[in-house]
């Protein structure tokens, strides 16, 4: 393993640990105010016990959260020296504005926190709705940077040099809106799906009914809520890849050579060398049609930019599948839930609904983490697009192959740890689920 190879695999391990724990701070939040204001509203005390109960594990991962993101911000200095020396005054601006997110989220759970007998009830739920939207505009500042890397604004080059930086144009980049909406919103869906899952496996083996049935319930209209917009924006999302970021579209879709009328390739193996796509199914002038809203468009292949520049479509193509496949296994699983309900106005989950839920439950993780790398893959070989190769920002240090393995480790150690602790949660705050 290489220099660059070791810096890649540290910083994408680091982050892929940390995005299931920011995606947890972001999304419980939301769950926390939607129980409390039911408990407000219906005046039943259920919501509430049932919102108390989250309070370990939004406590706890927002703490290990914050310590993988310090762990980042130092692997950035460390790793990419270049990098950081050529973006910091364009990105300076989202990552201090996600200091002040950051502080503002700890001020109000530690007052939803430590307030049980201090506050009314009306003043915890209010504290919800500052630390809901903290958490979100936190996650909204630091997708602002990595949209800033993959279309680069608010600067010109003079001798080579980034100069006359303007820092809100940075910020408000083409690619952070809907990078961010969509990143928020997968957030929401892969927290209800994780808290989803949680109970249906609790209910499945007979425990926690009363309040296992709500907080299934609330984690499944939440879901449902936030799926269908997520797909929008997923739709919004892929029509600005395919303007401003058309190596990556190729490499997403598997798409070696302009062509009109080209089709949608789902699944297979791409072959650079070949500029094949083995044992794929291919949906004629699909993606024409999606890219560019007319079955017969032009579409961008690889071949359409110069030999080096475009990323590795082994890499982004089956990431993407995974990602959107995430998806529509949540989706039915969401159909099978609530149709009963809806249609014949059944009011209890049968278990095959519930082993489907438990099933599903991964796919919100699994979906995230894979946006992700096509995010990051889809930009090879740049680490800001056009400009700074990924080869150019590494350090010189060598050495970092122990690191990398050390920091694997307590990644994992890390993470089975929280895993066992978040198991013993409803027991040890009295609540009704016991994983004895």
């Amino acid at each position: 393993m290489d220099n660059l190879l070791a810096a890649r695999a540290l910083m994408g391990a680091s982050l892929a640990f940390h995005i299931v724990y920011a995606t947890i701070g972001i999304g419980l939040p939301l769950m926390l105010m939607l129980a409390e204001g039911l408990a407000l509203k219906t005046g039943d005390d259920a919501w509430h016990r049932l919102a108390r109960g989250w309070i370990r594990p939004a406590g706890v991962l927002f703490a290990i959260g914050a310590v993988s993101g310090t762990i980042l911000s130092f692997e950035l200095g460390l790793l990419w020296p270049q990098f950081m020396a050529f973006s910091g005054p364009m990105i300076g601006l989202a990552f201090s504005m996600e200091g002040f997110a950051f502080f503002t989220e700890a001020i109000f759970l530690a007052l939803y926190i430590y307030g049980e007998e201090r506050l009314s009830r009306r003043a915890l739920f209010l504290c919800t709705i500052p630390l809901t939207l903290a958490s979100a505009v936190s996650a909204v500042f630091v997708i602002s940077a990595n949209g800033w890397m993959n279309t680069p604004a608010g600067f010109q080059m003079i001798d080579g040099a980034p100069a006359n930086v303007q820092p809100m144009r940075a910020f408000l980049n083409q690619a952070w809106l809907h990078q961010a909406v969509h990143g928020t919103l997968a957030a929401y869906v892969a927290t209800a799906f994780a808290v989803a899952g949680f109970y249906a496996v609790a209910l499945l083996k007979g425990r926690g009914e009363a309040d296992g049935k709500k907080a299934l319930s609330l984690s499944l209209s939440l879901a449902l809520v936030a799926a269908p917009l997520m797909l929008v924006t997923g739709d919004w999302a892929a029509d600005a890849v395919a303007e401003n970021q058309g190596a990556k579209l190729a490499a997403m879709e598997a798409h070696f050579k302009t062509s009109a009328a080209a089709p949608l390739i789902i699944g297979g193996w791409p072959d650079p060398e070949t500029a094949t796509v083995s044992y794929a199914i291919r949906i004629p002038k699909l993606l024409s049609f999606l890219a560019h809203q007319d079955p017969d468009a032009v579409v961008q292949g690889l071949d359409a930019f110069p030999q080096g520049t475009t990323p590795d479509p082994r890499l982004v193509h089956p990431f993407f599948d995974l990602m959107v496949g995430s998806f529509f296994v949540m989706a039915l699983a969401l159909i099978w839930y609530w149709w009963p309900r809806w249609r014949r106005k059944e009011t209890e989950p049968g278990r095959a609904q519930l082993k489907c839920v438990a099933f599903a439950a991964p796919f919100g993780i699994i979906a995230l983490e894979s946006g992700w790398m096509v995010t990051e893959f889809g930009r090879q070989p740049w680490v800001v697009k056009g400009y700074l190769r990924t080869s150019q920002a590494v350090t010189p240090n060598d050495g970092l192959l122990l690191v990398f393995a050390t920091f694997l480790f307590v990644y994992l150690a890390l993470t089975v740890g929280i895993m066992r602790l978040l198991q013993r949660q409803p027991k040890e705050t009295g609540g009704e689920v016991s994983h004895d």
